[in-house]
């Protein structure tokens, strides 16, 4: 009985991967074909060229979309692994009147959409100059309340007489910080960057917003340029551009997957 529960188990988890995995596997196909192929129906190209791919790269700066997005996830995430973090580290071995009462505050912003915040975020960001710019792109995003709750629970798990013996033995806050409480949560931190980057990487309707030169432009913008232009029938390029995009997102996910779990398994228990 244990065994057919095991096959049927492997069964359902087979057909849900093909589930997942076929709109993939299908774009990175149709990269390959011309229209005709494309019209037709066919599942499998017939010959398999590079064509689409240079032409993505042809038809819009991708190249120029493509650092402009790293850059920008890149930053996001060290913005976001730094104020959280220190945050995080505030509310747990600090000290203050109203501590609490913050950090609900914090965490309740979480329930506010983000499309609430949109029109302030971009009226600030319009007033400090700093349309068509990284500032634009990445401040706003430094603040995370899922980013300090996350690593505020994995603090939790760091006792508090080690901080309080530190301070007897005339260790500063900021040593604490920086050579114990980091080394000790490398796991939530690395399930934190992974989480900034890959969210940072997918925007769209901010950077859009922000940003009319693709000098600043990200590759989401990129892939609607293409839809949106007379190629929007050429599918095979359209899907080569969404095959470069969402390789390095793969990669990382595939990379940081164990860490990502595991992170988010510690940030759930005390």
């Amino acid at each position: 009985m244990s065994v057919l529960r095991a096959f049927l188990l492997y069964v359902l988890l087979i057909i849900c991967s093909v589930v997942v995995l076929f709109p993939i596997v299908y774009a990175f196909l149709i990269s390959f074909m011309d229209g005709a192929e494309v019209l037709q129906g066919h599942i499998w190209p017939q010959k398999f060229t590079m064509a689409n791919y240079i032409a993505a790269f042809q038809k819009v700066p991708l190249l120029q979309y493509l650092f402009n997005s790293f850059i920008i996830s890149l930053l996001v995430m060290l913005g976001q692994l730094i104020v959280s973090s220190l945050a995080a580290f505030a509310f747990v071995f600090l000290r203050f009147k109203g501590r609490d009462v913050l950090f609900f505050l914090c965490i309740a912003t979480m329930l506010i959409p983000w499309e609430a915040t949109m029109i302030p975020n971009f009226l600030t960001v319009q007033k400090l100059g700093w349309l068509n710019s990284y500032l634009g792109l990445t401040v706003p995003f430094f603040a995370l309340a899922f980013g300090i709750f996350l690593l505020r629970q994995h603090f939790k798990t760091i006792p508090l007489e080690l901080f309080e013996a530190a301070q007897v033995s005339g260790v500063g806050r900021f040593r604490f910080f920086w050579n114990i409480v980091l080394p000790l949560s490398r796991t939530s931190l690395i399930t934190l960057g992974v989480y900034s980057f890959l969210t940072t990487w997918n925007m769209y309707l901010w950077p859009l917003l922000v940003t009319n030169n693709d000098q600043v432009r990200t590759v989401q913008i990129g892939l609607k340029q293409m839809q949106s232009q007379e190629i929007s029938t050429e599918w095979g390029v359209v899907m080569a551009a969404v095959i470069v995009v969402i390789l390095p997102t793969l990669l990382l996910l595939f990379a940081g997957q164990k860490h990502l779990q595991k992170g988010l398994m510690q940030g759930a228990i005390k």
